[in-house]
């Protein structure tokens, strides 16, 4: 797209959100027309201007949350105050879902989730009517964290400042609340969020102290002994990744905490920070300190606004505490995090591609290698490890790697988080150890919701695959899971019922993967879009027994190109749970009538 700067101002208000985010201007003469009418090509100030262009999504979120839009004047403002051209700007403003380009004259956006767990709680319409009425825009929504609490909508209203709220049914934040053989969840519903002395109070930074008492090389051996791996679905070796950032040359390093949960039916990390953001904050700065990161950033989904508000306001107050800053806890170790608010889109739950989001770009994946540990972030050295990896490293750090060997199992060994949802009985977050069944993990929730019998339960999200009854006896391990076919995933298990509609469920999560690619890679630009094809056919129900046939081989074709050929983790398992759906439950026998 050839897009031009404009010869038109923006509105005061439109200047004054990006100047919240920006700063005052360098030289308020290079950002206002001249006299002639045409603005100036860029700001004044070079490559101090150009290394700011990490404040590129902070200032489109800005504009969005002030006036609810972005319209060409105030895209154009924040290209001269950036120095990038329009048609950058504009190319990161059209890659998320919570920007908007087009003038919204409601007072209000309600994003209304059309996912899995919503769709099983018939609460979409429900959702819908509510607010058809009122002065709002109402727009579909992918998964918005919130499937404990399904149905569910994101409220925004724009405003100096805007007001985002989550309307949703009421539940308890965790059912196991108080029990003694918690370890990730013990503080979690107990004290309140932001108290620090009552974090403290309940085994808070005792993990760090020891961490600075043992150093860095010895946190590191802890990790690795301890035989901890990624949380967030790749179960990579932490310990192994922690190595290779603090012996990778150069500085600064990076920490990311990967906070971007946008798997359908994952909502664990929410509750991590929304509940007890000080222990995230303890676990980057000891993660930080075993790896020699200067800096870290919590890259945080832009659907979740109380964990965005608790998490400063934790973060201020630990700053409050000499907990964070260029002196921690008094031992001459400098470190300090700052939030940054993603835009709505699943990809960037990608490794590469949140630094490609940070960094002021599009937030497609990086080509690999070079990997983070070597090039990541701004080009250095950088660690990533989501919410739940994180946090696993404080008892890690604060009892050792034998006490936290005895969860679990050899291959899988400590506690897991799992989000619950569906047609259980008590949906939410639970912790047990590695090694306890699926069926007793539902049992846990309250089993299924009366008069109801179990249909299907989705393991993973839709990245993951469909597992039927015959499977309750299934270990929830790595190596189990894997051996069986399918994957632990994000933590998702989704129960899903006889009353509910499997064909749309898989319609459903084609849809998602169609809109969620990047589109920068042909097998999954393409095949996400013919997948959706083939399932929208196939469900109809009128196909010939020839052109079903023919329609299953395209899905099949297309899924295993995806799965090879991709340059992501969304293109490889964008075929799975649909893969899984067809084989295990024949939704579209080829036999058929």
């Amino acid at each position: 797209m050839d897009l031009h700067f404009t010869a038109k101002d923006p509105t005061t208000a439109e200047r004054d959100a990006v100047d919240d985010v920006l700063g005052a201007p360098l030289d308020r003469t290079a950002v206002d027309r001249a006299a002639t009418g045409q603005y100036l090509r860029a700001e004044r100030g070079g490559a101090a201007v150009r290394r700011q262009r990490h404040l590129l999504l902070p200032a489109l979120l800005a504009l969005v949350d002030r006036v609810g839009w972005i319209s060409p004047e105030g895209l154009d403002y924040i290209g001269l105050r950036l120095g990038v051209a329009p048609a950058e700007v504009y190319g990161v403003a059209s890659f998320y879902a919570l920007l908007a380009l087009e003038p919204r004259l409601t007072r209000s956006v309600v994003h209304v989730c059309v996912d899995l767990a919503c769709r099983m709680a018939g609460g979409v319409d429900e959702q819908r009517h509510r607010y058809e009425d009122s002065d709002t825009l109402v727009v579909d929504s992918a998964c918005l964290g919130q499937c404990d609490r399904a149905p569910a909508a994101m409220v925004t209203e724009p405003g100096a400042p805007a007001r985002h709220r989550v309307d949703a049914r009421e539940a308890t934040v965790i059912a196991q609340c108080g029990e003694a053989s918690l370890t990730l969840l013990r503080r979690v519903d107990v004290i309140a969020p932001t108290d620090l002395d009552a974090y403290r109070a309940h085994g808070g930074y005792v993990a760090l102290r020891r961490a600075l008492d043992i150093g860095p090389a010895a946190v590191r051996a802890e990790v690795d002994a301890a035989g901890l791996v990624g949380r967030g679905g790749a179960a990579f070796p932490t310990g192994r990744k922690w190595a290779a950032v603090a012996a990778a040359p150069g500085q600064p390093h990076h920490l990311v905490c990967n906070a971007d949960e946008s798997e359908p039916g994952t909502f664990k990390d929410r509750v991590i920070l929304e509940g007890d953001p000080f222990a995230v904050i303890e676990a980057m700065t000891i993660a930080a300190y075993a790896t020699g990161c200067e800096h870290g950033w919590i890259y945080l989904r832009g659907e979740y606004p109380l964990a965005r508000a608790r998490l400063e306001e934790a973060m201020a107050r630990a700053r409050r505490g000499g907990l964070l800053g260029p002196n921690v806890m008094g031992r001459g170790f400098a470190f300090d995090v700052e939030v940054f608010r993603g835009a709505g889109a699943y990809i960037c739950g990608e490794e590469t591609a949140i630094f490609n989001s940070i960094e002021g770009y599009r937030g497609e994946p990086r080509t690999k290698p070079p990997f983070p540990v070597e090039v990541g972030l701004f080009g250095r050295p950088t660690l990533v490890n989501n919410v739940e990896t994180l946090i696993n490293v404080l008892p890690i750090v604060a009892d050792g790697a034998a006490e936290y060997r005895r969860l679990g199992t050899v291959g899988s060994p400590g506690p897991k988080l799992f989000c619950l949802s569906g047609s259980v009985r008590s949906p939410g977050v639970y912790e047990v150890p590695f090694g306890t069944t699926l069926g007793g993990l539902i049992e846990r929730a309250g089993g299924l919701t009366e008069g109801r019998t179990l249909q299907a339960v989705l393991i993973g999200g839709a990245a993951g695959s469909f597992v039927g009854p015959e499977q309750l006896d299934l270990p929830l391990t790595f190596e189990a899971t894997r051996a069986a076919g399918t994957t632990v995933g994000s933590g998702v298990v989704m129960v899903i019922d006889d009353q509910a509609d499997l064909v749309d469920l898989v319609t459903r999560i084609a849809a998602f993967f169609r809109d969620e690619s990047c589109g920068q890679c042909v097998p999954c630009r393409v095949g996400t879009v013919r997948q959706e094809e083939a399932i929208l056919r196939l469900s109809v129900g009128k196909r010939q027994r020839h052109e079903r046939a023919h329609d299953l081989e395209i899905l099949h074709d297309v899924g295993q190109t995806m799965r090879d050929a991709s340059i992501c983790g969304l293109g490889q398992t964008a075929w799975n749970a649909i893969e899984s759906a067809l084989t295990r439950f024949k939704l579209f026998p080829e036999d058929a009538p």
